[in-house]
């Protein structure tokens, strides 16, 4: 056995992007902190934690080690813990508090309201254990769903995978833009530019763990962009089309500042767990867990029986799920949209780049190649005026030209003219 064999077996496997988040944040470390130990930068440790890249060699030999560090001391943390329990049967037999619990304690302290909320009594441990276990049984089944889907897509085409892709997410994605915006126009132009994005990036996208998240990121971070209040079509919400069911808590998310609706719309509505929404709105999960508490309140504050988290998550995933939107172009059709705004915006870079060639080699060959000096001003000769074209004269110009006008023969011989 090769001395590098030996060494990449004592190597331990690095673990997944989310469990490396996980057991920093259990460590209390932040991204700098880490980076300083690694000798790398903040924004490579972000991007190992996102899974956008992967460490190699002595980073990734030094990153697993510490990585493994820090799980070994949280398991003699628990041991320890669980030993204690063991010994007190009456501090084991306490009940669990519930994750909304959890994450405020791991967020930073929120500063305290002037009108204190009518908050109902939290539900026992046994319900929201019960709600959370449907919602992982939920998300097994749609992860489950999504690696049939990518087994499937192995054998399609990259049209064909893009079409499933397109006709699985679009009518979920655009109901979702819609209460995100309150703009039936922006919902369906957010949608179909977020997969203009996908199709003209498929290669990164097809070999995304969630390609379907992909496309929600790039839809929303679309729709929230604040560039759309210049729009005149956009600065207001569209009036209500009728529908009563849900018009208070659509009213109520749109009155929250953007980054407090999507971080509510990923944790109640669609159900991603804490880590998944801060990563998403690209945040760290104390901020996202201040923020869905912030934007609970406000909830809370205008519609006093959503004040339990459960019934707002029940509420927030039926809405998302009934609330009726646009519907979005065909398939082949965001295809051919997404090729022909790559030729146009491609073809306009190649203008402007020959344009600018053009200008650059006309200037180099009409410029002057050497110092051409201005020619000096005219003077006076003999008291006469320098022939410059007409112009106003002086005093004593005027004088000589009435003397020479009355004694035109009064020269020398050889100017006066001979008559033949």
């Amino acid at each position: 056995m090769t001395q590098s064999t030996t060494r990449t077996s004592s190597v331990p496997p690095l673990p997944p992007p989310k469990e490396r988040r996980r057991l920093r944040e259990a460590k209390a470390m932040t991204e700098k902190q880490v980076a300083e130990a690694l000798g790398v930068t903040q924004t490579t440790v972000r991007s190992w934690e996102t899974g956008r890249t992967s460490p190699q060699g002595r980073r990734r030999e030094a990153y697993a080690r510490l990585l493994e560090t820090y799980a070994a001391e949280l398991d003699e943390k628990k041991h320890a813990k669980r030993k204690r329990r063991s010994k007190n049967p009456e501090n084991a037999a306490t009940a669990r508090p519930a994750p909304e619990t959890e994450a405020a304690s791991t967020a930073a302290p929120t500063p305290s309201r002037k009108k204190p909320l009518n908050r109902r009594p939290v539900r026992t441990v046994q319900a929201d254990s019960r709600s959370r276990q449907n919602a992982q049984r939920r998300k097994e089944k749609a992860a489950a769903l999504a690696g049939a889907a990518a087994a499937e897509a192995a054998k399609l085409t990259p049209a064909q995978a893009f079409d499933e892709l397109y006709a699985y997410a679009s009518p979920a994605l655009v109901r979702q833009t819609y209460l995100l915006t309150g703009r039936r126009t922006l919902a369906q132009e957010s949608v179909e530019r977020a997969f203009h994005l996908a199709w003209h990036r498929w290669p990164e996208v097809a070999v995304d763990r969630d390609p379907a998240g992909w496309v929600r990121g790039a839809a929303y971070d679309y729709a929230t962009s604040p560039w759309h209040r210049f729009r005149r079509a956009h600065r207001h919400p569209d009036p209500p089309n009728g529908e009563r069911a849900g018009r208070a808590l659509r009213k109520a998310l749109l009155d929250l500042p953007p980054v407090y609706r999507r971080t509510l719309l990923l944790y109640d509505g669609l159900g991603l767990d804490l880590p998944e929404t801060a990563a998403e709105t690209e945040a760290t999960t104390p901020a996202a867990a201040n923020r869905l508490l912030h934007a609970r309140e406000a909830v809370a504050e205008r519609l006093p029986d959503l004040s339990d988290a459960h019934d707002l998550h029940e509420r927030l995933r039926e809405l998302t799920e009934t609330v009726s939107a646009p519907a979005v172009a065909s398939a082949p059709a965001v295809r051919v949209s997404s090729e022909r705004r790559a030729k146009f915006w491609t073809r306009a870079a190649i203008a402007v780049t020959v344009l600018i060639i053009g200008a650059t080699a006309f200037t180099v060959v009409t410029a002057p190649r050497q110092y051409e000096p201005t020619p000096a001003p005219g003077q006076r000769v003999g008291g006469v005026p320098a022939p410059m074209g007409p112009q106003k004269l002086s005093r004593q110009d005027l004088k000589l030209r009435a003397k020479l006008r009355d004694v035109p023969m009064n020269g020398p011989e050889r100017l006066v003219p001979r008559i033949p």
